[in-house]
Order: C-alpha cells, then sequence, then structure tokens
C-alpha cells in the first residue's frame, strides 16, 4: 500500500512547493511597485545628492530619472535627447539599460505567472475546505520563506551592500557592462549607491512586512477551512463507525 500512495503524493507535494513559490513571488511583485513611483524615486535622489553628483538642479535630474524609468518601464529606446540636444546616456550606458529592461520583462513574467497559478489553485480549491486548508498552508509557507529572504536581504543591506550590489551585477549582466564613471557618466550620478542601499532596504522591509502578514492570514484561513471540513469529515466518520442495524 506504501508504494502505490507515493506517487500520489509527489505531484501534491510539487503542487504545494509550486504554490508556495508563486506566493513569495507575488507579495515580492506587490512590495517592488511603490518604488518605481516618483514620490519614493525623486525623494530618495534628493536624499542620495544626485543633484550634487550630477552638478545640475533637482528638477532636471527628476525629469531625467523620469526619462530612463519611463522607457524602463512602457518601452521606448533610451536616446534620450536634453533639453540642451544632447544624449543623457552614452551607448554604453543605453546598452545597460536595454539588460535591465530584459531582466524586469522577466521578472514580470515570472511574476505573472505566479499571479496565474494562486488564481487556478484558488479556484480548483473553493469546492472542498480539506484543499482550502492546503491552499493556505502552502500561501503561508510560501510567505514565510520570503520572510526569511527579505530578513537576510535587509542585513545584506546594512552590513555588506557594496559587496551584495556586486554579485547580484555580475549574476545578471556580462561583465564590466555595469561599471560607470561616476565623473562622466549619468546613471551613477543620478542614482549614486546610497540610492541603492536605501531603495533595497526598503525593498526588504515592505516585503517582509508583508510577508508576515500574509503568513498570519493564511494561518487563520486554513484553520477556518480545517474546521469548515471536519463536520462533514465527522458525519462520514459517525456513518462508518456506528451503522444502523436492520431488521
Amino acid at each position: 500500500m506504501a508504494s502505490q500512495a507515493a506517487p500520489s503524493s509527489i505531484p501534491a507535494r510539487l503542487g504545494s512547493a509550486l504554490v508556495s513559490a508563486a506566493a513569495a513571488l507575488v507579495i515580492l511583485g506587490v512590495s517592488i511597485l511603490p518604488f518605481f513611483t516618483p514620490a519614493w524615486i525623486h525623494g530618495e535622489q534628493d536624499r542620495a545628492g544626485s543633484a550634487a553628483f550630477a552638478q545640475a538642479p533637482a528638477d532636471y535630474v527628476h525629469w531625467a530619472s523620469d526619462q530612463i524609468v519611463g522607457r524602463l518601464l512602457l518601452g521606448g529606446s533610451f536616446e534620450i535627447a536634453t533639453p540642451r540636444l544632447m544624449l543623457l546616456l552614452d551607448p554604453r550606458e543605453q546598452a545597460h539599460m536595454q539588460d535591465v529592461r530584459a531582466v524586469f520583462d522577466a521578472l514580470a513574467l515570472v511574476i505573472l505567472a505566479g499571479a496565474a497559478v494562486l488564481a487556478i489553485a484558488t479556484l480548483r480549491s473553493r469546492a472542498a475546505g480539506a484543499e482550502r486548508r492546503a491552499l493556505w498552508r502552502a500561501v503561508g509557507r510560501g510567505a514565510r520563506w520570503l520572510a526569511v529572504l527579505m530578513a537576510a536581504v535587509g542585513v545584506l543591506s546594512v552590513v555588506a551592500f557594496d559587496a551584495a550590489f556586486q554579485v547580484f551585477h555580475e549574476l545578471l549582466f556580462p561583465p564590466g557592462s555595469f561599471s560607470f564613471d561616476p565623473a562622466t557618466e549619468v546613471l551613477v550620478q543620478l542614482y549614486p549607491d546610497q540610492f541603492w542601499s536605501d531603495t533595497a532596504l526598503g525593498v526588504g522591509l515592505v516585503a517582509l512586512a508583508l510577508a508576515i502578514g500574509v503568513a498570519l492570514i493564511a494561518g487563520r484561513r486554513a484553520h477556518g477551512a480545517a474546521a469548515d471540513a471536519s463536520p462533514a469529515t465527522n458525519v462520514e466518520a459517525r456513518s462508518t463507525l456506528s451503522p444502523r442495524s436492520v431488521p
């Protein structure tokens, strides 16, 4: 009997792990969104001293950033003309931003796939309390995984950001394509190290808070689904253990 049960349990475990991963990805995606808003980017540029690095007014720094971020998210060429009819980004910077857009497009597809997995799993689990319990337990597990990961990211942002930032770029981008001269190249003037360290810490904190909240909600929902399923289970058990005698 054990050999017959094992094959059916493997797909169930794989499905549970897929739902957990999907939940973590969706929480992460939601956590990232606020950090693409002008309110965060402009405020953090001012805090990090981008105008001083670029030797330009803050309004120009904000405009330049809006042009770059807009093309990153919505598409379009990074051959951006400045009011002085000069290119904002040199060819190396443009190539790097194209690489960044490819990474963001891939991340967006993965997050959307995670959302689709959660939607399908939710629809499939609506009928049975036991399936709802399994769904919420998997979601809670994914939220806890993400909470641990974000706690680690937060620690790295504080104690070893430069090393972590370098490794991150080496993993995702071609060698030598992400090193720029802060004296002459705009990307590192608009977005200095403090901008990235503060943003990484902010994303980590928001994702950590959301992950903890989702884990708590998922735990309550799983408990509620188990309670919903128990009456039917008890009735079935009573009818099995105490059948009526037939004359």
